[in-house]
């Protein structure tokens, strides 16, 4: 099968044959249709942050294809079904945090296209256990985005406790902010849209967004404080001035998420500010795979909508420069078909 291939942090990925896997008990392998390009694969192949992947390593935790084969005891999907495979590959379900509904927090956590080969193939293999199951006319190419960046961006909103009269702020539209407003206004808040691109501004108003700010000519703090502040800030821009400029925006008893993951690993936020104005700072990754569940039901039920381009997969190194550079629209989509 054909694979996109990391094999030195210091080296573009390359594009092998490689033998397709099988599955052992309780996996799957699935026939990829589409694999969505997430940071985290760019993160992955350079080897950016304190715990490495595994090389050689096949990024990608946005997949999105039909189950082909089984093995013994999967009685979660059968052969035939369509399925996403996300980050979260494998946690052990037994913990104090699976048991909870806080999966994602499993220490024994193990994460496609990181710790496990990813969909940057024509097939892969996963834990049957952790695939979501994509509802019927949702097209696989909205699915790979929704199976990283939208259950991302909807637990984001979630935990931010966002609700209707609220303002929330979107610090980044991209491949995951154009997705974090849309799931903020379907929880009936305002939301108000941050960024350096005017194309993505205009994105984000023909989404919904209320209002926007283009961060290259004014002060976000600034304007979003004339709104009244924000009652929740959302950051998904890779910057750590973005997240210390989401944190100023935020009115008193204020919540900040943080989700995106700059190579820079360190914001400065005040101890004083923080306790004074009763501001709450969380931490925000991926979802569970109830999150994931709801995540394709919204979409089926049409009150998302995915912005992405498509590109194929021996183009990967030129799609990690898109995004990179900032010059992607919104989520770029390997098509594997």
């Amino acid at each position: 099968m054909k694979a996109a291939i990391v094999k030195s942090f210091d080296q573009p990925l390359v594009i092998e044959d490689i033998p397709k896997p099988t599955p052992g008990p309780g996996e799957i392998v699935v026939k990829i249709e589409t694999s969505g390009l997430c940071h985290t694969d760019i993160h992955a192949a350079h080897g950016d942050w304190p715990i490495k992947p595994k090389l050689p390593l096949i990024p990608g935790h946005e997949g999105v294809g039909i189950v082909e084969e089984i093995g013994s005891g999967v009685t979660e999907v059968k052969e035939g079904d369509r399925v996403g495979i996300p980050w979260l590959g494998y946690a052990c379900g037994c913990c104090e945090y699976c048991a909870s509904g806080w999966e994602t927090l499993c220490e024994k956590q193990l994460n496609t296209g990181y710790f496990l080969d990813g969909a940057y193939s024509e097939y892969v293999k996963a834990n049957a256990r952790y695939v979501g199951q994509v509802p019927q006319g949702v097209d696989p190419l909205d699915a790979a985005p929704l199976t990283c960046a939208g259950v991302t961006t909807y637990k984001a909103v979630r935990v931010s406790g966002a609700k209707s009269s609220d303002l929330v702020a979107v610090f980044g539209i991209g491949g995951l902010g154009h997705l974090a407003l849309q799931y903020a206004r379907i929880a009936g808040a305002e939301v108000v849209a941050v960024d350096l691109v005017e194309e993505k501004l205009k994105l984000a108003k023909a989404l919904g967004a209320t209002y926007t700010v283009n961060a290259k000519r004014s002060d976000p703090v600034e304007e979003i404080r004339k709104l009244g502040g924000a009652d929740a800030a959302i950051c998904v821009a890779v910057s750590p001035r973005a997240f210390e400029q989401a944190y100023k925006s935020l009115r008193r008893g204020g919540t900040l998420v943080f989700v995106a993951l700059p190579a820079d690993n360190t914001v400065q936020l005040p101890i004083f500010e923080t306790v004074l104005n009763g501001v709450t700072v969380k931490g925000s990754i991926v979802g569970n795979r109830v999150d994931l569940a709801e995540t394709f039901e919204l979409h089926a039920a049409g009150r998302t909508k995915v912005e992405r381009e498509v590109r194929k997969l021996e183009e990967v190194n030129e799609a990690f420069e898109e995004v990179e550079s900032g010059k992607a629209r919104a989520r770029l989509v390997f098509d594997l078909r």
